[in-house]
């Protein structure tokens, strides 16, 4: 059976600090957001009826919106509040949580100091971001075609939907090709993160990510790093050539939408799914479910 498209679920969605019908949650078409991509976002889960992390997730959304020059009307407080309210209306318990801001359509030029900010959230249910039964073998990545850019040309600290366009693209080729991702080199050549989340490796009992200089530095990426420490593993933020991969003995990505996914390739290199991998996946499954970790004790 298909899967039905977004627009056609059904429950509820919080938009301008209205509980409304998930079918009349709509905009017009001449948005400027839309045309323009200013629209700013966050990708959150909810475990067991919470959201992890959602202050940060909102406090992000707030800092992704300022560093495109607009204001959300609603505060850090007001957002988390809507999410939470609108989770338990949606009778969910572990689902997918979006927040989106966007600037309206009062004006549908490059300029657009007088439009109206608006910003909603949606909540669905929504599986494992990689097939459930492949993400323990380790996926597979192609290389993207398209690169992160310089900061100095894109505002990179900003989870900005324009930003995601060569992401998409990247990941539509690389599954076009067998792939189940692309992993992203920056301006510079160096190793960046796949399309949708951050990349970690280990050598040497060490963790080996890039720094997060040109992309966004994720909120599960500083959550691993925390936890790895709390494990004694070193984790090490540096400049990571591509060649360098020849030399790594295991590799994962982690984001709200993958959580920690083990990579057994990115183009021609190979890695195990080892000890440190499996390790982080299931403290990260326990740090986001604690009232199922402090059961399981």
């Amino acid at each position: 059976m298909a899967p039905v498209p977004f627009d056609q679920l059904e429950g509820f969605i919080w938009m301008n600090g209205e509980f409304i019908k998930w079918a009349d949650a709509k905009v017009h078409v001449l948005t400027h957001s839309l045309h323009y991509g200013g629209a700013v976002f966050e990708g959150e889960r909810a475990y067991g009826g919470e959201i992890f992390k959602l202050t940060e997730h909102s406090q992000r959304l707030h800092e992704s919106a300022k560093i495109l020059g607009y204001t959300i009307p609603y505060s850090v407080a007001e957002i988390d509040e809507a999410c939470s309210t609108l989770l338990k209306m949606q009778g969910f318990e572990d689902a997918y949580v979006r927040p989106i801001a966007w600037r309206g359509s009062e004006q549908t030029s490059v300029a657009a100091q007088n439009n109206r900010i608006h910003c909603a959230v949606a909540i669905w249910q929504w599986p494992s971001y990689f097939d459930a039964e492949q993400k323990m073998k380790g996926l597979r990545l192609d290389w993207a075609d398209y690169r992160r850019p310089d900061p100095k040309t894109a505002p990179s600290k900003s989870k900005a939907s324009g930003l995601y366009m060569i992401c998409t693209m990247s990941r539509h080729l690389a599954e076009a090709r067998g792939y189940a991702d692309a992993l992203m080199l920056d301006w510079r050549g160096q190793v960046a993160e796949a399309t949708g989340a951050n990349v970690f490796f280990v050598k040497d009992g060490k963790l080996h990510t890039p720094t997060a200089d040109c992309f966004l530095d994720g909120i599960t990426r500083r959550t691993v790093m925390e936890l790895a420490r709390e494990r004694g593993i070193e984790v090490v933020e540096r400049a990571i050539w591509p060649e360098e991969l020849a030399g790594f003995e295991e590799c994962f990505l982690t984001g709200s939408a993958a959580e920690v996914t083990p990579i057994s390739e990115v183009g021609e290199y190979r890695f195990a799914v080892g000890a440190i991998s499996k390790t982080l996946v299931q403290a990260y499954a326990d740090a986001v479910r604690p009232k199922r970790a402090a059961a399981a004790a």
